[in-house]
């Protein structure tokens, strides 16, 4: 069952740089650690939400460690702050 993570960022500063730096770095990255997909929504001035998909929650458990080092690099590279994090299996969903 598909599994979803999303975390919740406020930004000081949500420039076209912070946005590409976030593009072009981490999402990759995030991917590269075992997600099947990674979606950046911006959701008001300065806040934005991260959405990554992982084939099971096995493989979402797996990245963890990986993910909390990298959430803690981009907030200490980027003008962010994690807000909080929440996550579980879909239940139901289309494309």
């Amino acid at each position: 069952m598909t599994y979803v993570t999303m975390t919740f960022w406020r930004a000081t500063e949500l420039s076209d740089e912070t946005i590409a730096t976030s593009n072009e770095k981490y999402l990759p990255l995030i991917k590269s650690i075992g997600a099947t997909g990674v979606r950046m929504v911006r959701t008001g001035n300065l806040s934005f939400c991260v959405i990554t998909e992982y084939t099971d929650s096995e493989t979402a458990q797996a990245a963890q460690s990986k993910i909390d080092d990298l959430r803690f690099q981009a907030a200490s590279e980027l003008p962010i702050t994690l807000v909080d994090v929440q996550s579980g299996d879909v239940v139901a969903g289309t494309y």
